[in-house]
């Protein structure tokens, strides 16, 4: 299906890209999200009349979450879970832990934007994150994970 992009989506396109994808991808994902419409000849003319406002708030956002990833750099959140003798948790520390964490602290982040690319933590320690809160813009947090 032939879609046309009402932002920027990570490795499929910028705004205003028109690409092909798959029929479900569009129609369960980018269309519900609105993240993108049908490449009809009537869709494409109401984009290039509507691109200057689509860029335009896609600007905002995009300064918005690199004022929130100045502030976020280099915070420190705290986790504390019940763990065993040799440091090992009783259960994990996840993405949404993480983000209840970062909600205590004054961020409103969604828990999908904590990337753990090795999955949750289970140990006691201090843990580089990763919180991605544009498609352009990554937070560098460090969490600890200590015991009760």
């Amino acid at each position: 299906m032939q879609i046309i992009l009402l932002e920027k989506v990570v490795n499929l396109g910028n705004l205003g890209d028109v690409v092909k994808v798959k029929d479900g991808y569009a129609r369960n994902f980018l269309i519900p999200q609105r993240k993108a419409k049908r490449a009809t000849p009537a869709a494409l003319a109401e984009f290039e009349t509507r691109r200057a406002e689509l860029e335009k708030a896609a600007a905002e956002k995009l300064a918005a979450a690199q004022g929130v990833a100045d502030k976020m750099n280099g915070l420190a959140v705290a986790v504390s879970r019940k763990a065993g003798m040799d440091g090992r948790l009783f259960g994990s520390v996840g993405n949404a832990d993480i983000a209840e964490a970062l909600k205590v602290a004054g961020f409103d982040i969604d828990k999908s934007a904590v990337r753990l690319p090795e999955g949750p933590f289970k140990a006691i320690g201090e843990f580089p994150v990763e919180v991605a809160l544009h498609t352009d813009v990554l937070a560098n947090i460090t969490l600890s994970v200590v015991a009760e």
